[in-house]
C-alpha cells in the first residue's frame, strides 16, 4: 500500500498545498479574532531575518527608523478625501475606552501617512530640514473580507517609509530609488524572487497617491503576488497636514511626499514561489538555519563529531542548527526538516564516522553526497550560494515559460490562465478592457517600457502591461 503524501500535491490543490505548508512546517496558526494569525518560532524566525535585510537596504537609502502611535484620530484620515475613501471599507474604530464613549472614534491604524503627515508638518520648518526620510517598523489592520495566512490578514507586520522633499523631481527619484534599491535587490539577492517591476494604471493607485510604483513576483502556480510598492503622493498631504518648508528665498512652499511599504506577505510569496510538492525550499542567504546537523544514531562517537561539525560551520559564518534529539525517530526529524525547507541537511551516524564522512542533503534538489568530514567546512558555504543561484534560476526560468506575448483582450485571458500576460498597454488601457479582464478576475499588475524598466507615467509611448490573476 503507497505511503500517503505529507502534504498535498500543488498539481491537485494548490491553495491546500500552501495551507499544508502552513500546518506541517509550523509557520503559523489563524489567531482568536477572525483575519489575524499567530506567526510561529519557524515562521518568526523567516520574518526577522527579512527584516534584517529590508533594513539594511533601507538605511543604505538614507532613511531613519522611528515610531508612530497604532490609534489615529478619526478626523485625521477625513482630512485627504481620496484617502479616507479607499480606506473606509477596511476600518477598524474604537469607540470606547476606559468604560466611557469617546469624544472622538479612533482608528487603528490601516497604514501611517495622516498621522506621520502630522508630525511632519511640525518637524519640517526650511529646507534645511529636507529630505525628511523616515521608515516604521510595526503593524497595521485592514478588515479583510477573504482572509489568508501571510497573503490578507486583518492585522499584519510590515515596514512602512514615509519622506518629504522639495521637489516633485526628488521625491519621485526616492520612490523609484526605494523600488529598486530596497525591494527589487532584497526579493531578488535574498528571495531570489525574480520581480517584475512597474507603475501601476492610474485607476490601481494607491489611495491619495499620484503614482504607485510596485514589485510582482510569479506564484508557482502562475498567479501574481504583490510583493511590494512605492508611492509618489503629490502634495496631497502636504496640503491636508499643512507640510511646509522656508525655501532660500525665504518663501513658504509646499513639500512633495512618498510613502513605501513591504509586509510579512512576502513569507507567503518565498512560499508560493520555491515550494514544492515536499514543503518549503528557503533560499540560503534568507534561511535563519541553513544547515541542520542530524545525529542518526548516538553511538560510536556519532553524537560528539556532529557537535564539533556544528560548531566548526558557526565558526565559519554558516548559520547552523544540531538536531540531537535520538529519541526521537530519524525519519521524523529529517521529515520535518524537509517541510521547513532548511538548505542543507548533513546526516551523520557510527557508520558514517568510520568512514569519516557525512552525507550531504541538498534540500532544493534532493541530491544526496557523502563528504569528507575535513572538508565540510569549506564545501557547505560555496554549495549555499550555488542552492542561492539555483533557486533564482529556477524561479527565472519558471516565470519566462510562463509569461506570454499577446496582442488582444482575448490573448490576455487566454495567458492568464496559466501565467503572466504581457500585452501592449494601449490594448487593455480603457474601461471596457478592464472591465473585460475582470470578469476572468484578471488584472493589470503593472506597465513597464518595453526593456522591462520603470516608466515615468503611463502616457509613454511604447509600453507593456503585465496581467495575471492575481492574490
Amino acid at each position: 500500500m503507497a505511503k500517503a503524501p505529507v502534504l498535498t500535491p500543488q498539481a491537485e490543490d494548490f491553495p491546500r498545498w500552501y495551507q499544508d505548508v502552513l500546518n506541517k512546517a509550523e509557520l503559523a496558526d489563524n489567531g482568536p479574532v477572525r483575519g489575524t494569525m499567530v506567526i510561529r518560532p519557524y515562521g518568526y524566525g523567516l520574518w526577522e531575518r527579512m527584516q534584517a535585510e529590508m533594513d539594511l537596504r533601507i538605511k543604505a537609502c538614507g532613511a531613519e527608523n522611528a515610531y508612530f502611535p497604532l490609534f489615529i484620530p478619526e478626523s485625521y484620515l477625513k482630512r485627504e478625501a481620496d484617502h479616507v475613501e479607499g480606506f473606509s471599507p477596511e476600518l477598524a474604530v474604537v469607540t470606547h475606552g476606559g468604560g466611557k464613549e469617546l469624544e472622538e472614534p479612533i482608528v487603528v491604524r490601516p497604514t501611517s501617512e495622516t498621522v506621520i503627515g502630522e508630525y511632519m508638518g511640525k518637524w519640517i520648518q526650511s529646507y534645511r530640514d529636507l529630505p525628511l526620510l523616515l521608515n516604521a517598523w510595526g503593524n497595521v489592520v485592514r478588515w479583510e473580507l477573504r482572509p489568508r495566512l501571510f497573503l490578507r490578514t486583518t492585522e499584519f507586520l510590515w515596514q512602512e517609509g514615509h519622506t518629504a522633499h522639495a521637489t516633485r523631481e526628488d521625491a519621485a527619484a526616492y520612490a523609484a530609488r526605494i523600488l529598486e534599491d530596497a525591494y527589487r535587490a532584497f526579493m531578488v539577492d535574498i528571495l531570489a524572487m525574480p520581480v517584475l517591476v512597474g507603475i501601476k494604471p492610474s485607476y490601481d493607485r494607491f489611495a491619495g497617491a499620484i503614482n504607485t510604483l510596485a514589485c510582482e513576483g510569479m506564484m508557482r502556480d502562475g498567479k501574481a503576488l504583490q510583493m511590494g510598492t512605492s508611492h509618489e503622493l503629490g502634495q496631497n498631504f502636504a496640503k491636508a497636514f499643512d507640510i511646509q518648508y522656508l525655501d532660500a528665498d525665504s518663501k513658504q512652499q509646499l513639500c512633495w511626499t512618498t510613502s513605501w511599504g513591504s509586509s510579512t506577505r512576502m513569507v507567503g510569496g518565498l512560499i508560493m514561489c520555491h515550494g514544492d510538492d515536499r514543503g518549503l525550499r528557503v533560499p540560503p542567504r534568507l534561511a535563519h538555519i541553513q544547515v541542520v546537523v542530524l545525529v542518526i544514531r548516538d553511538e560510536d562517537g556519532a553524537g560528539g563529531v556532529a557537535e564539533g561539525i556544528h560548531d566548526e560551520l558557526v565558526r565559519a559564518g554558516v548559520r547552523s542548527r544540531l538536531d540531537d534529539r535520538v529519541d526521537t525517530a530519524f525519519g521524523r526529524r529529517s521529515t520535518d526538516w524537509e517541510l521547513k525547507g532548511v538548505p542543507i541537511r548533513l546526516e551523520i551516524g557510527p557508520r558514517d564516522v568510520a568512514d569519516g564522512q557525512a552525507v550531504l542533503v541538498r534540500r532544493d534538489t534532493g541530491e544526496k553526497t557523502p563528504v569528507p568530514l575535513t572538508e565540510i567546512a569549506t564545501t557547505v558555504p560555496r554549495l549555499l550560494e550555488q542552492i542561492q543561484a539555483d533557486l533564482l534560476a529556477e524561479a527565472t526560468t519558471m516565470r519566462d515559460e510562463r509569461t506570454t506575448d499577446v496582442d488582444s483582450v482575448e490573448g490576455v485571458l487566454e495567458a492568464a490562465s496559466t501565467g503572466f500576460a504581457r500585452v501592449p498597454w494601449p490594448v487593455v488601457a480603457g474601461e471596457q478592457a478592464a472591465a473585460r479582464l475582470g470578469t476572468k478576475a484578471v488584472t493589470v499588475r503593472c506597465i513597464q517600457r518595453e526593456d522591462g524598466s520603470v516608466p515615468d507615467d503611463e502616457d509613454e509611448d511604447g509600453l507593456y502591461a503585465i496581467c495575471a490573476r492575481s492574490y
